[in-house]
């Protein structure tokens, strides 16, 4: 009989003094996976459990949706005893994580320096908008950096409004910036014993995000510009209208184009020199798109769908969130789980030997104070 194994992180302590959405959705991953986070509140809790609709019994489901497997402390760090509580956790503490503006907790007594000071192996995540140096004062909102990164100046129509991305894309990606980072200094202090600090920042993350676009800029100078949904180094990569509305439609290399045109009858396309290689219908997408529409217009999206998949051809329905959802469940992915009556959306990571866990429902406002007061004072 197989027994049960403890999650990959379990035994790690971390030390939440994150709030919002980077830092909470990166100590989510690290509980998920089995570190003891200890979520440190203000008085007034995290701003999250304000931001609604929607709401779950009352509860914010933006809070619901990035803290569960925590437990919640509410401590005033203006106050000496609760000041004191804050820092005996840090000396305790594997992980440290905070978003706060930079030097902003040292007039606390924690900041790194003097964390590292009295717990030499602590790993020390700090999340900032835009740095630690001439950045420093700056707010970090995501919807600041999709706007001073480039990216809303990709989305949207060619000639209509900038648009933001539809979630806190880049509050996302550096919280799981953060957990890489986290996770290599602890191999790092697996090898050495020393801890060190960690810092990431949410423009950093939004220009390495923006991958081809900035890769482009950067390599050849190239500026960007908004296309819809069309792709600039690709075709077809976009919707492209059916019967009853819009189908993804991708070739995302020539093999796949010829299995597109064999499936829509038009076998000959190919063979056209303008159409042949990817940057040839890159090049003359205005003269190939027509082509295409006028087939795909004739049969619906779930027919081309069925149809072009078991062609091997990718493509895709424009569906809204419960569709993605019904998705997941038809491949058997099993996307939600419930943590003590709360559903939630599944960590994304499977383990062959260590799952991930959810046990602990996001936790009320200090509904765990009493608790690890009392085991921060032994």
């Amino acid at each position: 009989m197989m027994t049960q194994q403890h999650p990959p992180l379990d035994g790690l302590l971390v030390a939440d003094f994150s709030r919002i959405l980077a830092g909470p959705y990166a100590t989510m991953l690290l509980a998920d996976l089995g570190a003891q986070v200890v979520k440190v509140e203000g008085p007034s809790g995290d701003d999250t459990r304000t931001w609604m609709p929607p709401v779950r019994d009352g509860v914010s489901t933006y809070y619901l949706g990035i803290n569960r497997n925590k437990r919640s402390i509410a401590l005033d760090l203006k106050d000496p005893d609760d000041r004191a509580a804050a820092q005996e956790l840090a000396r305790r503490a594997d992980v440290m994580i905070e978003n706060f503006k930079p030097a902003g907790l040292a007039r606390f007594g924690l900041d790194y320096d003097t964390v590292a000071a009295g717990n030499e192996r602590v790993v020390y995540a700090s999340i900032t908008g835009f740095g630690a140096g001439a950045g420093a004062d700056l707010p970090g909102y995501d919807l600041m950096v999709q706007a001073i990164s480039g990216l809303m100046s990709l989305t949207g129509d060619a000639d209509g409004p900038a648009y933001r991305a539809g979630i806190s894309v880049f509050d996302v990606m550096t919280g799981m910036h953060a957990v890489i980072g986290i996770l290599s200094a602890l191999h790092h202090r697996d090898r050495t014993g020393r801890g060190q600090q960690v810092q990431v920042n949410l423009l950093s993350s939004a220009l390495s995000g923006l991958v081809n676009h900035s890769g482009g800029y950067v390599a050849s100078g190239t500026v960007p510009y908004r296309m819809g949904n069309a792709h600039p180094s690709l075709f077809p990569y976009e919707p492209l209208p059916v019967a009853d509305g819009e189908l993804i439609v991708i070739a995302g290399n020539d093999g796949q184009f010829r299995r597109l045109c064999q499936v829509l009858g038009l076998p000959g396309l190919p063979e056209d020199p303008r159409f042949g290689r990817n940057q040839d219908r890159t090049a003359n997408r205005e003269q190939l798109r027509p082509l295409l529409v006028d087939r795909l217009r004739e049969r619906t999206r779930d027919e081309w769908f069925r149809e072009l998949t078991a062609a091997g051809v990718p493509c895709a329905p424009i569906n809204t969130i419960d569709g993605g959802f019904g998705l997941a469940e038809e491949l058997g992915l099993n996307p939600v789980v419930t943590t003590g009556g709360v559903p939630g959306v599944r960590n994304p990571i499977t383990f062959s030997e260590t799952p991930a866990r959810y046990e602990l429902p996001p936790p009320g406002l200090d509904e765990h104070g009493e608790e690890i007061r009392a085991w921060l004072r032994n």
